[in-house]
């Protein structure tokens, strides 16, 4: 798998899990989890966005 795609699906992958992280939290009424799964959320967009970067550039 290219670095690209790699990239790009752990970054969808964690936008995923910070998601659901960040619902759990809500649920549960723990402001460390929502922030946590912001976090990780936050993270892979980012991660995500490298992945196409990656893609434009040729890597």
């Amino acid at each position: 798998m290219k670095s690209s795609t790699k990239d790009k699906a752990q970054g969808v992958f964690h936008q995923v899990e910070g998601k659901v992280k960040e619902i759990a939290g809500k649920v549960s009424d723990n402001p460390k989890l929502e922030a946590e799964g912001t976090s990780e959320r936050i993270a892979g967009k980012v991660q995500e966005k490298i992945g196409q970067v990656k893609k434009v550039v040729g890597k």
